[in-house]
């Protein structure tokens, strides 16, 4: 991989996705820096879980206790009648402790400036700012002080802006993509009447569709035409966005699973303190462990986005979408640990058998393997098996663990 400078490289912040308060401090909790959010409005996931005033203010309070920040969206494309209230909720925000809101409204950014002076304003990747004149331009107009990359920037493209740009920079590094320019998208709109930009969208390109020329079919009964576009996975490209000097690595995904929050913010935490440890590329040896530990979390297929140019070909999914592939590997929580008796609660979630090997996703530390020899459920009858999602088993286990460690199967998969 070309290495863009030689300066050293600065360490970014981790900043991670979370659709309700457990995934919040999930993420925070396996060494993430910094999580973002969206309130019950104003935020451009609707469907996400979302979060109530009161657990804005509590996640605020867990953040600082752990030395993360928090980042609030409000990222709707506003009409009039949006901003009923919108000034409250700022103001409120700032005292609950938020450190910044990410916005796609130079309205909403002149408000926020204005009203809840505390809060920094983050120019949100919805306005496309592909280059440094133009976040020049909104830091000294608008006052903002980070902009996240429009995803259709190249690498080189991204030293250029860090070397120019007078503000924080935020690049994504993994996660779903539009297959729209930085989401400017009305599919949903027109086929659902779910406004895109005000929170609804239906995710449209994702939908399989037969296509037609002058009234006849041409695609076949068993490759029907999508538009839904890989995830992005950039863990080849780390080392060269921290030498570049982006001030932030953000993931994308506040509708995904606690499982995906888990294992995607662990990779990615160890795999950035090991670039930042060695001050270099890694090998492909040493990059391995990394990206099998991010791959564990995801269920489609990944590409690098458009780091390298032109991404049309490589960044579509050319087959039909099921859930053939989704992974099961993720077999329970740790909710509680008893040194005495040297056995855990486990919260299950996908089936296993009695004397199945599986490790332990431990926050902050490395993973570490066991075999379920003794399984029992809330009544202390032992079991050969578990195949019911949400039950409370009491587990041995030859070492100790934590709230909210995860229990998944053994996979040599490194690929």
């Amino acid at each position: 991989m070309e290495k863009m400078s030689s300066k050293k490289m600065k360490k970014p912040e981790l900043l991670a996705p979370c659709g309700d308060l457990y995934r919040a401090k999930l993420a925070i909790s396996y060494g993430a820096n910094a999580v973002y959010l969206g309130g019950r409005k104003y935020s451009l996931r609707a469907r996400a879980s979302n979060f109530s005033e009161k657990e804005i203010q509590e996640i605020c309070s867990f953040a600082k206790d752990h030395g993360a920040a928090v980042h609030v969206t409000v990222n709707i494309i506003p009409h009039p009648s949006d901003f009923d209230g919108l000034k409250e909720y700022l103001q409120n925000l700032a005292a609950y402790g938020v450190t910044a809101v990410i916005t796609a409204s130079a309205a909403i950014m002149k408000l926020a400036a204005e009203c809840a002076p505390s809060l920094a304003v983050h120019c949100s990747t919805q306005m496309s700012v592909t280059n440094a004149s133009a976040a020049s331009f909104l830091a000294e107009k608008l006052g903002i002080q980070r902009v996240v990359l429009a995803r259709e920037c190249t690498l080189k493209e991204i030293a250029r802006f860090t070397a120019e740009c007078p503000i924080e920079t935020e690049a994504f590094i993994h996660g779903g993509m539009c297959v729209n320019y930085s989401g400017r998208c009305t599919l949903s709109n027109r086929m659902t009447e779910r406004d895109a930009n005000r929170g609804g969208c239906a995710q449209s390109c994702r939908w399989q569709y037969d296509v037609y020329r002058n009234g006849e079919k041409i695609s076949p009964d068993d490759f029907p035409f999508t538009m839904g576009s890989r995830d992005m996975m950039a863990a080849h490209e780390i080392a060269s966005l921290m030498r570049a000097g982006v001030d932030s690595l953000k993931i994308e995904g506040r509708m995904k699973s606690e499982y995906y929050v888990a294992s995607v913010v662990s990779g990615y935490r160890h795999l950035i303190d090991a670039i930042y440890a060695k001050q270099d590329d890694l090998s492909e040896e040493e990059i391995r462990p990394y990206i099998a530990e991010i791959m564990k979390g995801e269920n489609r297929e990944v590409f690098p986005g458009n780091y390298y140019g032109d991404a049309a070909e490589k960044g579509i999914i050319y087959h039909e979408n099921s859930n053939a592939h989704v992974n099961h590997d993720f077999l329970g929580v740790v909710d509680s640990y008893d040194p005495q008796t040297g056995t855990m609660i486990m919260v299950t979630r996908n089936p296993f058998n009695l004397h199945e090997a599986v490790e332990v996703l431990r926050q902050g530390e490395s993973t570490q393997c066991f075999r379920m020899d003794e399984i029992e459920d809330e009544e202390g009858n032992r079991l050969e098996q578990s195949r019911a999602p949400m039950k409370r088993l009491r587990i041995r286990i030859p070492f100790a663990v934590r709230k909210n460690d995860i229990v998944r199967k053994v996979s040599n998969d490194t690929d």
